[in-house]
């Protein structure tokens, strides 16, 4: 019956986000991504020899993404010779890395169905499967364990509030049990998984901070920011969502902020929501892509607010700022604070953030 009642819930999302496609770019972007996805996949994966080893890492999204990625630069460090096949839910992470050179095969998750995991399974074959925090589609994992692969979940963090320690949680408990070995960020995740009772939890910390640390040690410079920068106090303001920007935008324009410029990052790059964004405050802006060259740097330096419409920057130009704004606390929950935390820089944000430990 949970199996059933699953199934059930599962095909409602998916119908919901088709409905919401003619209205939603990013509920269309999901569901044009999966359209053809299996002919596309056959023709990706038809040159693959036999006994080739292949390793599948899922994520979510971007962020789940470079979470796992220091895993899976590190195994292909010590085994070159793994082919990559990568899966994205969202479109999101799909977009901005579709085109990631360690992997072999980039494609979106197909709906979680059982004719779907089966099918899936069956065509990729993977010697290995890697899900990433907070992934769990009952029909994809029950496929790789009924097909005898080898299934790992990294980067995971449990809460007594989630289903599988909850009175009606036995299908997500089922889900923890096809995993071979559940890699989980802290203690408290392992105390927890303990009392289910799981034994095949193991504490192996957050990757989160081994890929800011080399973010960090990258040599990256950006010429536009830095123009904008230069000398000046700067709050770089990352992953903001419109609660997060009403406020920014309110304080930073009081006189006592006067000499401090803003990058402004938002979560949500729509182009007109974005371009209403930096027409509707009281002092100098403009969008990040619509500056270019030397003229560009000029125009940039006699700014007072850069709106970065583009996605993949982030981790990187908080290196450019005095101060920083992580958004997302007032609403589901605030995102990646060590992405500033690791330059040094002060870091404020709302809130909605008793479930991150940082």
């Amino acid at each position: 019956m949970p199996v059933l009642l699953y199934a059930l819930l599962t095909r409602l999302y998916f119908a919901a986000i088709h409905l919401a496609s003619p209205f939603s770019a990013r509920a269309r972007r999901w569901m044009q991504g999966r359209r053809g996805l299996f002919v596309k996949l056959e023709q990706a994966l038809s040159s693959r020899q036999d006994g080739e080893p292949w390793v599948w890492m899922h994520c979510a999204s971007l962020g789940e993404f470079e979470q796992g990625r220091p895993v899976l630069e590190q195994l292909k460090a010590a085994r070159p010779e793994l082919r990559v096949l990568l899966t994205f839910f969202s479109p999101s992470g799909y977009e901005q890395r579709k085109d990631y050179p360690l992997a072999d095969c980039i494609c979106y998750l197909p709906a979680d169905t059982a004719a779907n995991a089966a099918r899936f399974v069956q065509l990729t074959r993977p010697s290995l499967a890697i899900f990433v925090k907070y992934e769990f589609w009952y029909f994809h994992l029950r496929a790789l364990h009924r097909a005898g692969i080898p299934l790992v979940l990294i980067a995971g963090a449990f809460r007594q509030w989630q289903p599988f320690f909850s009175w009606y949680g036995g299908l997500h408990r089922s889900m923890l049990g096809f995993f071979k070995t559940l890699f989980v960020q802290d203690d408290a995740s392992v105390d927890l998984l303990k009392s289910l009772p799981l034994s095949n939890a193991r504490n192996a910390g957050d990757p989160r901070a081994d890929r800011v640390l080399q973010v960090a040690s990258e040599d990256w410079q950006q010429p536009l920011l830095a123009a904008f920068c230069a000398t000046s106090k700067v709050i770089v303001c990352g992953s903001t969502w419109p609660a997060d920007e009403d406020l920014l935008l309110e304080v930073l324009s009081e006189p006592d902020f006067n000499a401090w410029k803003i990058v402004l990052v938002p979560h949500d790059t729509d182009p007109v929501r974005l371009r209403r964004l930096a027409e509707s405050v009281p002092f100098p802006a403009a969008l990040f892509n619509s500056l270019s060259g030397s003229e560009g740097q000029q125009a940039a330096a006699g700014l007072r607010l850069l709106v970065v419409d583009t996605v993949g920057m982030l981790s990187r130009l908080y290196r450019y700022g005095q101060l920083a704004y992580v958004g997302g606390g007032f609403g589901r929950g605030i995102h990646n604070l060590l992405e500033p935390a690791v330059y040094g820089l002060p870091v404020l944000f709302g809130p909605r953030h008793q479930s991150f430990v940082e």
